[in-house]
């Protein structure tokens, strides 16, 4: 019977540890993009010449009511939110905003799927998006590439 509960908790403790690291539950309308920088080097496409750690994350919040879409960096108060009112949202993970004068302070003027679309003729921040447990990882120095592969 220990023996049951032991294999019961792994399981569930193994579905816990997948559904945080992937941000499956989120707040209602809200996207977290985790990015990952590039120390001491350069950025060669996906490769970091230097040392990989962990970048900014940027928060979303999508008011589908309003036509909406509110961001920030996550820990930063020196920042203020940015805001962009002219949007097309399907729900907080699908969505599409004209550019404004907030533009130049965030990553993305699109979400799809959860993930932020790279526009070139954008007026946008250059970003390297990682997943969340990578990301941890980052934060405490383990990386095992030089390499920044999307979430």
């Amino acid at each position: 019977m220990i023996r049951f509960w032991l294999i019961v908790s792994a399981v569930v403790a193994a579905l816990g540890i997948a559904v945080w690291s992937n941000d499956f539950i989120t707040p209602q309308g809200e996207r977290t993009v985790y990015t990952a920088g590039c120390q001491q080097g350069a950025w060669i496409g996906n490769r970091c010449s230097g040392k990989l750690v962990a970048g900014e994350r940027y928060r979303f919040r999508a008011l589908k009511a309003h036509n909406e879409v509110f961001f920030w960096v996550a820990g930063d108060r020196t920042q203020p939110a940015g805001r962009f009112d002219q949007c097309v949202i399907q729900d907080g993970r699908n969505w599409k905003c004209k550019a404004n004068a907030d533009s130049p302070r965030t990553i993305t003027l699109e979400m799809s799927h959860g993930r932020p679309v790279t526009d070139p003729a954008a007026n946008t921040r250059p970003f390297h998006a990682v997943s969340k447990l990578r990301w941890v990882l980052l934060t405490y120095g383990v990386s095992f590439s030089d390499s920044a592969i999307g979430p």
